[in-house]
């Protein structure tokens, strides 16, 4: 039985989609059988995050019953399998949105199935939680921002969905930014992950990778790779420590 996870973050800005991309790549780098889901079919970004982009077959024509699922599933970086929402902007009106729960039951057989939430609370969020029933908000350490995963928040709960918990993305740990321990308090929910705003998440989007590849040993990265093994109920073990361990292992044993 599959593990899926809608994404959100109320209004954008809060680099959710390159959330939601990263933590794929850091499932799959598990070893896990993971799909990421474009639900934003206004505007979706996760195909030119992840250096997808132009694919032939996408969401908008599975929604439009032009295409079967299999048919827009595209495998990224990592083995990570993804489902383009598509860039162009023609044809939205005939999209039939509230068939997404039929598109995630056709993928039940995944690991983890992540879904990418539209910003907003129109009818793409709505259709987005009722297709998965579990939530992850991500926020940034603002007052703002954290009104818009409220009022996320209030919509999940309302469609009987379970917020597992929120990410705290692009902290920069100074005295504006309001703390773990407040974004907490004030959501009502557990902290999952801390990110830091980090200039290999701008290096890695510049180049269309996920930083979680790219570059595996920068803060932000190892805070994704910690929330990853968090969601799938493995152990983290931070870079060095599993390799002075094989190192020691190897010395023991040529001696």
């Amino acid at each position: 039985m599959s593990i899926s996870i809608t994404v959100c973050s109320g209004k954008g800005g809060t680099g959710k989609s390159t959330i939601v991309a990263n933590l794929g790549a850091a499932l799959a780098r598990l070893g896990k059988d993971v799909v990421i889901l474009d639900a934003d079919i206004n505007m979706g970004s996760l195909e030119l995050i992840l250096g997808m982009e132009g694919m032939e077959v996408t969401l908008r024509d599975v929604l439009a019953g032009e295409a079967e699922v299999y048919e827009a599933i595209y495998t990224g970086p990592s083995g990570l399998r993804v489902i383009p929402a598509g860039v162009s902007l023609a044809n939205l009106q005939g999209l039939a949105r509230e068939n997404l729960g039929e598109v995630v039951n056709a993928l039940k057989r995944v690991d983890f199935l992540l879904i990418d939430s539209p910003p907003g609370l129109g009818r793409g969020v709505i259709s987005a939680i009722s297709a998965s029933r579990e939530v992850l908000l991500v926020v940034v350490p603002e007052i703002s921002s954290l009104s818009d995963a409220l009022k996320a928040k209030i919509v999940a709960n309302k469609l009987g969905a379970h917020v597992v918990g929120a990410v705290l993305n692009r902290t920069t740990f100074q005295a504006g930014d309001l703390s773990a321990k407040e974004v907490g308090s004030i959501l009502e929910v557990p902290i999952l992950a801390v990110v830091p705003e980090d200039v290999e998440v701008r290096r890695s989007s510049a180049f269309a990778q996920p930083f979680v590849l790219r570059a595996p040993d920068s803060p932000a990265a190892q805070a994704v790779m910690e929330l990853a093994s968090k969601i799938a109920g493995e152990v983290y073990m931070p870079p060095g420590r599993g390799e002075t361990f094989i190192e020691r292992l190897l010395q023991v044993i040529d001696e």
